[in-house]
């Protein structure tokens, strides 16, 4: 899965962008300018949809961009995450039988997954590995700050 998710931007009363992102609901963010609230989207997604994944809710695919909206990635080593425990579910491995593939303690798995914990990348990349999956990395310009 592509974690790229279409955001709204709208301008309130006060001056202030409010960025929110249909497929995700609960990710809600503003900032001075659109660069700005684009840019803090990033982060309440990652916040969002790791909401999702510690409550074991699945993760709500993006859709499409319709005119006018921005595309917003989630941080990379939360999508990494979010993607490693998508494919643990769809396979039905548990932390303690990948710990067991890769020879390492449950523990190692549980942060592997845990979105809010600060783990390698390099980590995680050889985990989707030792479940058939990868992990596909692109770069894309940044808006601009106006």
């Amino acid at each position: 899965m592509r974690y790229v998710y279409p955001v709204a931007l709208e301008q309130d009363e006060d001056g202030q962008y409010v960025a929110s992102a249909r497929d995700v609901p609960e990710a809600l963010t503003e900032g001075d300018s659109e660069a700005q609230a684009v840019e803090e989207m990033g982060a309440a997604l990652a916040a969002a949809l790791a909401g999702y994944s510690l409550e074991g809710r699945p993760l709500p695919l993006p859709s499409a961009a319709k005119p006018g909206e921005h595309t917003v990635p989630v941080e990379p080593l939360v999508a990494a995450k979010l993607a490693l425990r998508s494919a643990m579910q769809e396979q039905l491995v548990s932390n303690v039988a990948l710990a067991q593939r890769l020879g390492v303690s449950e523990g190692v798995i549980r942060r592997l997954v845990n979105p809010d914990h600060a783990s390698r990348l390099d980590g995680v990349v050889v985990a989707l590995a030792a479940i058939g999956h990868g992990l596909i990395i692109e770069d894309q310009p940044k808006p601009v700050a106006v």
